[in-house]
């Protein structure tokens, strides 16, 4: 596909010359030329054709984040986390602390 963009636009490119060399012919018809005739075509031509592998990489996308929020839900599910403690109770100390007597 990319050789023939490369060829549409070098004929383009041929024509816009053409255009701009000839007697009759102006540099700003030249513009217009390879702009109307090359350009716009060509990345009409390239959105169309790239639309499949968008549409791919999107459903790939969604795919994976449906996984991970599957995942995620598995493992709360399981009652593991990442943080070691995150039991939510506290941490008992090494010492039992000291009662003042009033």
């Amino acid at each position: 596909m990319h050789l023939v963009v490369i060829a549409w636009l070098y004929v383009a490119l041929m024509m816009a010359i053409a255009e701009a060399t000839n007697t009759t012919g102006t540099v700003l018809g030249a513009i217009v030329t390879f702009v109307l005739y090359g350009l716009l075509p060509v990345a009409l031509v390239v959105y169309l054709m790239s639309t499949p592998a968008r549409r791919r990489a999107l459903k790939a996308r969604e795919a994976a984040e449906r996984e991970a929020a599957v995942r995620a839900h598995a493992q709360a599910a399981r009652g593991h986390s990442e943080a070691p403690d995150a039991g939510g109770e506290a941490t008992a100390g090494p010492v039992a602390p000291v009662r003042e007597k009033t």
